[in-house]
């Protein structure tokens, strides 16, 4: 049976600068919805407002017809990766595994070819790059129904985000995921819908011709 993840009436304004307007998206399990948009277009804004951590004049989360103020207070339900680190520095990454994880989903990290030699490394030793791998891995093996991932290629070797959308491919069997990157080349090589903020509504994007049309591309 899937889940179902919707944000509906969605506004909202920083000062006199309204950079939402009743945006409606909808995320369902084995989905993994690429959000595109310009620089200021409110990505960041919408994923934390879903998550619960950023208000907004308005806005309505239900998860399969439950709604929820601040999704995150569930713990079953959303986790969310921002643009900063969440993973306390001074942990050693083994510790930092167990407290997200526990004990038994260690050995998911013993033979990882990224990590699995920092096992015994405390994290602020970590580059940035091993640090939001690390991070990725993390929330994608949480018990929770969504994942909500926030520029997650950012500072990752070439060859580590090939390795990183074969694991968000293969979470997706069991969870919905949203995600937001500058480098659309990868969100549209990931993702299996796409949708563009744009002018603070969300627009349905089907092919490269419609991100031309909303003016995200040149056209080739």
């Amino acid at each position: 049976m899937k889940n179902v993840l919707e944000i509906d009436s969605v506004s909202k304004a920083f000062d006199q600068n309204r950079v939402l307007t009743d945006v409606y998206l909808k995320c369902e399990t084995d989905e993994i919805i690429g959000l595109l948009g310009r620089n200021g277009t409110g990505k960041s804004t919408l994923l934390k407002i879903l998550f619960g951590t950023q208000g907004a004049y308005s806005k309505f989360i239900r998860i399969n017809g439950k709604v929820y103020e601040k999704p995150y207070r569930a713990s079953t339900e959303v986790a969310y990766l921002s643009q900063d680190s969440f993973l306390l520095g001074h942990l050693r990454v083994e510790e930092a595994i167990k407290f997200y994880l526990g004990n038994k989903k260690l050995s998911l990290f013993w033979n990882d070819e990224i990590i699995g030699h920092l096992l015994k490394n405390k994290v602020n030793t970590l580059s940035g790059g091993e640090i939001r791998y690390l991070e990725i891995k993390l929330l994608l093996n949480l018990p929770v129904k969504f994942v909500l991932l926030d520029e997650p290629f950012n500072g990752i070797a070439p060859v580590v985000v090939e390795v990183l959308k074969a694991m968000i491919r293969d979470h997706a069997q069991d969870k919905g995921i949203i995600l937001t990157d500058h480098d659309y080349q990868n969100v549209l090589n990931v993702a299996t819908r796409y949708c563009l903020l744009y002018d603070g509504a969300i627009k349905s994007i089907e092919n490269r011709d419609d991100l031309v049309r909303w003016g995200y591309l040149l056209r080739a």
